[in-house]
C-alpha cells in the first residue's frame, strides 16, 4: 500500500524542490529583507507620498475617497491608489504576493515561467532553467529598484497568462480557458496596461502564426472553435476588472494621454500623447546589442568608478566635482537605469532555438522579437512606429517605447529552452544541432569577438552632449568606456563557448543529460546574476526607520502645517511638475509626480504656470523686500487663482506667505465667453481672474445675462473640507457667478444647493464654476463616479460567475475520478 504514495511523492518531488528553490533565488538576492530593511525605490516612494491623503480618509471612514488634492492641484485616485471591492481575484493576488516585496514579485516571475515552460511540455529541471533565465534577466531588477512595482508584477503574470492561451490551442480547450481567465484576471489586475497591452502585441502575432498555420494544415474549423472558447476568459477577465478598467478609460479622456480641444494641432500630435513624447526613450538601433554585450553602451547613466581614468584626470584638474555630471552611458536615451540585458548564454541559446526548433513556436516568437527590437527603436525607426501610433488602437497612449523589450525578454528565454528542450530530449539530430551551435556561437561570439578586438566599431563612445567637452576628459572617457565594452565582450564571449562547449559535450556523450542541463543552469544564473548586481545590490536597501526620517516635516512644512485652513503649497526648491519629494505628503501640492497628470492642467503648466515660476524665481533673486515679492505674485493669476497661499524657496525657513491667493471660492462679476481651447488659454494669461470668468461657449447658456455685479457685503467661505466633499455656504444679493479654486472633471463631480443637484460649469481653463441663486445657501460638491460604483456590481457578478466555474470543473473532476475508482 505505501508504495503508490512514495511513487507520488518521487513524481512530485521536482515541483516541490522547484518552489523551494524559487525561495531560496528570492531571499538570497533580496538578503536585506531578512534583516528587516526595505527597498528604498524613487516611484514607491512617490506612490507613498501621493497616497498619504486617500490613505488618511480610508483608514478614518472605511471607504474610498476616489479623488485627491496632494498633487496637481486636484486629481482622480484612479491611477494612485483606489480599492475595488468587486474584484474577488484580488484575494488570490494577495496570497501569490504575501511574501515580501520585491522576494514575492522575483518569485511570481520565476513560479509564473516554470508553469508556462511545463505547459509546453519540458520536464521540470529545464523549466527551472528557463524560469531562472526569465526570472533574473536584467530588466526585472532595474524596474525593481527605481520601484515600478506594478510593471514587475505584470510582467509576472504574463507568463502563465500566455501559457492559459497556449494550453487552450494545443490541448485541453476548456480546461485552458478556465485557466487563462484566472491569469489574464491576474495579469489585467497588476494595473500596468502598457505591459498587458505589449503582451496582447506578443499574442497577436501568436494568433496570426496559428492562423496561418491552421489554414496549411486544414485544421481551420478547430482553430476557429478554440479561438471562440477563449472569448469567454477575455470577456470573464474584464468584467472583473471592470470597474478598474472603466475608471482608467473613463479618466484616460481628460488625462495627458487624451486628445486635446486645442486646435493648434501639429505633426506631432495624435489621439494620445505626442509622438515626440512616445518616443523621447528611443533604443538606438546599434544599442540593441545591449542585449547581448549589457555595458556596450556604457550600462546605465551612473557616474564613473572612483578608479576610472574619468576621475583621476578630474581629481587631476581641480574638477572633481564634477564627477557626478559624467554619466557611463552613452547612447541615444536621454539617460537610463541600465540595459535590457537578456543574457549571452539566452542570446546563444535563442539563436540556437531559431536554427533547429521547427514549427509555428519558432516563427512566433522570433517575428515577436524582431518586431519587439524595430519599436523600441522608437524615434530611429519611425516608419514602424508612425504606422503603431496612428493606427493600432490604444499604442499612441504609452510613453517610452523601449520598454516593448519585454516581448523580447520573454520570447528570447523561451526560445533558447525549446531548443533546449529539442537537444536534450534527442528530438534533433547530431548534424542539426551542430549546424545550429556554430551558427549561433558565429553570431553571438563573433559579435562579442568583433567588439572585444574591434572596441572602435561601437561608435564614437561620446553622446552628442559630450563633443564640446575639453579634450583631457573625453579622451579619459572614451578610454574608460573603450575599457567597459572589451571587458563585457570578453565575458560575453566566455560563457557562450562554455554554453557551446557544455552542449558538444551532452551530443559527443562526455556529459550526462542532467550534468549538462546543471552547467547551462549555473552559466545562465551566474551571466544574469552579476549583472544584476549592477543595478540593484544591498545597497539599496535600508532600515524602515532611516526612510522614515524622509517624511520629517521641514521647518518650512511645519510652518505651513500650523494653517488648518484649505490651500495650495507651490514647492520652488525641487522641479515643481516632477516633484520626488514629500511636498505632496504633507500638504495639497500645484505640482506633483505623476504619469497621468489631466491634461488640460498639463497645457496650463506649459502656457502660462511655468511662465510665472520663471518670473518669481527671477523676482525673488533680486527682490529686496518681502513687498517686492508680492508685487511679482500679484500678477501670478493662475497661482492666485490656484489658492496658491505659500511658496517654499527654502526648506530650512519660512515660505513666502501669498497674500494675492483669491482662496477657496469668489464671486466673479463678468461672463467672458470664448470660442474655444485656444481662446480660452490665450486670454487667461491677461484677463482679471477676480472680476472676469473666462468660459467656454457651449457653458454659455448657463450664464445668460453679459454681467453679474458684486456687492460689499456678498460672501462665500469653504465651510468642509473632505477629498471628495466640500461644504460651502455663500450670502448673495442677485445671482452671482461663483468660481471655486477645484478643478473641473465632469465624469463624477456633482454639485448640490441645499440638497438639490444642480448643474455646473467649467470656467478659467481647469477650475469649476456655477450661477447661484440669490439669498443665503449651502453648495456641497461630491465625487460620485458612476464608473466606479456601477463597474464595482459588474467586476462581483463577474467573479462570481468564475468562482463558479471553478467549483464546477473541480467537482466534475472529483466525480470523474470517483467513478474510475
Amino acid at each position: 500500500m505505501p508504495m503508490p504514495s512514495i511513487n507520488k511523492l518521487k513524481n512530485r518531488m521536482p515541483y516541490i524542490l522547484a518552489i523551494v528553490l524559487f525561495l531560496v533565488v528570492s531571499y538570497t538576492y533580496f538578503y536585506p529583507l531578512l534583516e528587516g530593511k526595505i527597498i528604498k525605490a524613487n516611484d514607491s516612494s512617490v506612490a507613498a507620498y501621493n497616497s498619504k491623503e486617500i490613505n488618511d480618509y480610508r483608514e478614518e471612514f472605511g471607504k474610498e475617497p476616489l479623488w485627491t488634492n496632494s498633487i496637481f492641484s486636484g486629481m482622480p485616485a484612479y491611477l494612485i491608489s483606489t480599492r475595488y471591492p468587486g474584484n474577488m481575484v484580488k484575494h488570490i493576488d494577495t496570497m501569490l504576493r504575501r511574501y515580501k516585496m520585491p522576494a514575492s514579485v522575483l518569485f511570481l516571475s520565476l513560479a509564473g515561467f516554470f508553469i508556462l515552460l511545463l505547459i509546453f511540455k519540458a520536464d521540470p529541471w529545464l523549466a527551472m532553467a528557463g524560469a531562472l533565465a526569465y526570472g533574473l534577466s536584467s530588466y526585472f531588477f532595474i524596474i525593481i529598484g527605481a520601484g515600478h512595482n506594478s510593471k514587475a508584477v505584470a510582467l509576472a503574470y504574463m507568463a502563465p497568462m500566455v501559457g492559459g492561451i497556449y494550453y487552450t490551442y494545443r490541448f485541453n480547450p476548456f480546461r485552458g480557458a478556465l485557466f487563462t481567465a484566472l491569469a489574464l484576471s491576474l495579469e489585467i489586475l497588476a494595473g500596468h496596461p502598457q505591459i498587458t497591452y505589449y503582451a496582447m502585441i506578443c499574442l497577436l502575432v501568436f494568433f496570426v502564426t496559428e492562423l496561418i498555420y491552421a489554414i496549411r494544415r486544414k485544421t481551420i474549423f478547430d482553430f476557429v472553435r478554440r479561438s471562440a472558447i477563449l472569448v469567454i476568459p477575455f470577456i470573464l477577465a474584464l468584467g472583473i476588472n471592470f470597474a478598474n478598467l472603466y475608471t482608467v478609460y473613463e479618466y484616460g479622456k481628460y488625462s495627458i494621454r487624451g486628445k486635446s480641444e486645442l486646435t493648434a494641432q501639429s505633426s506631432i500630435k495624435t489621439s494620445g500623447l505626442d509622438k515626440d513624447y512616445i518616443t523621447h526613450w528611443s533604443y538606438g538601433v546599434d544599442e540593441t546589442i545591449n542585449l547581448l554585450i549589457p555595458d556596450f553602451k556604457g550600462g546605465s547613466s551612473k557616474p564613473f568608478d572612483h578608479n576610472s581614468e574619468t576621475h583621476k584626470v578630474l581629481r587631476q584638474n581641480n574638477a572633481a566635482a564634477f564627477a557626478s555630471q559624467l554619466p557611463r552611458y552613452w547612447g541615444s536615451q536621454p539617460g537610463t537605469d541600465g540595459p535590457h540585458y537578456l543574457g549571452a548564454v539566452i542570446i546563444f541559446l535563442f539563436i540556437l532555438g531559431v536554427v533547429i526548433v521547427k514549427g509555428p513556436e519558432k516563427w512566433w516568437l522570433l517575428i515577436a522579437t524582431i518586431l519587439s527590437l524595430m519599436l523600441a527603436w522608437g524615434k530611429n525607426f519611425m516608419p514602424l512606429s508612425n504606422l503603431f501610433i496612428d493606427y493600432f488602437p490604444g499604442y499612441n497612449k504609452f510613453r517610452a517605447v523601449t520598454m516593448i523589450l519585454v516581448i523580447a525578454q520573454f520570447c528570447t528565454p523561451l526560445l533558447g529552452m525549446l531548443a533546449l528542450k529539442e537537444i536534450l530530449n534527442g528530438s534533433t539530430t547530431m548534424k542539426d544541432t551542430m549546424k545550429g551551435i556554430k551558427i549561433a556561437l558565429g553570431i553571438s561570439g563573433g559579435l562579442s569577438l568583433l567588439f572585444l578586438l574591434f572596441p572602435g566599431l561601437a561608435g564614437s563612445f561620446l553622446s552628442q552632449y559630450e563633443t564640446q567637452l575639453p579634450e583631457w576628459l573625453t579622451d579619459a572617457m572614451i578610454a574608460d568606456r573603450k575599457n567597459l565594452l572589451k571587458s563585457d565582450s570578453f565575458r560575453s564571449l566566455l560563457l557562450i563557448l562554455l554554453a557551446a562547449g557544455t552542449i558538444a559535450g551532452f551530443l559527443y556523450k562526455k556529459l550526462k543529460r542532467e550534468h549538462a542541463l546543471a552547467l547551462i543552469t549555473i552559466l545562465i544564473v551566474f551571466d544574469l546574476w552579476t549583472v544584476d548586481k549592477r543595478y540593484l545590490d544591498a545597497d539599496r536597501f535600508e532600515r524602515p526607520a532611516s526612510i522614515k526620517k524622509s517624511l520629517t516635516p521641514t521647518p518650512a512644512d511645519k510652518f505651513i502645517l500650523q494653517d488648518q485652513s484649505t490651500y495650495r503649497v507651490l514647492n520652488m526648491t525641487i522641479s515643481t511638475f516632477n516633484d520626488n519629494s514629500p511636498t505632496s505628503y504633507f500638504h495639497k501640492s500645484v505640482g506633483g509626480y505623476h504619469g497621468a497628470k489631466m491634461k488640460r492642467y498639463q497645457e496650463l503648466i506649459d502656457s502660462t504656470i511655468i511662465n510665472e515660476l520663471r518670473m518669481f524665481q527671477s523676482a525673488a533673486e533680486k527682490a529686496v523686500s518681502y513687498t517686492d515679492l508680492q508685487d511679482v505674485l500679484k500678477r501670478t493669476n493662475v497661482l492666485n487663482m490656484l489658492n496658491t497661499r505659500y511658496v517654499i524657496v527654502n526648506p530650512d525657513a519660512a515660505p513666502v506667505i501669498n497674500a494675492n491667493a483669491f482662496g477657496n471660492a469668489w464671486f466673479a462679476e463678468k461672463p467672458v465667453i470664448v470660442e474655444n481651447a485656444d481662446q480660452e488659454l490665450n486670454q487667461i494669461r491677461n484677463f482679471d481672474p477676480l472680476k472676469e470668468a473666462l468660459i467656454d461657449k457651449r457653458f454659455s447658456v448657463m450664464v445668460p445675462e453679459p454681467v453679474y455685479p458684486v456687492e460689499e457685503n456678498d460672501t462665500i467661505m469653504l465651510l468642509s473640507y473632505q477629498p471628495n466633499e466640500l461644504i460651502y455656504s455663500y450670502s448673495a444679493t442677485d445671482q452671482k457667478i461663483a468660481v471655486f479654486s477645484e478643478i473641473y472633471y465632469p465624469a463624477g463631480w456633482k454639485s448640490y444647493i441645499d440638497g438639490n443637484e444642480v448643474p455646473h460649469f467649467r470656467a478659467n481653463y481647469v477650475l469649476r464654476a456655477m450661477l447661484l441663486p440669490e439669498g443665503q445657501h449651502e453648495v456641497k460638491f461630491t465625487f460620485e463616479p458612476a464608473s466606479y460604483f456601477t463597474g464595482n456590481k459588474i467586476s462581483l457578478a463577474s467573479s462570481i460567475i468564475l468562482i463558479l466555474l471553478f467549483a464546477g470543473y473541480f467537482v466534475t473532476v472529483i466525480l470523474k475520478k470517483a467513478k474510475a475508482d
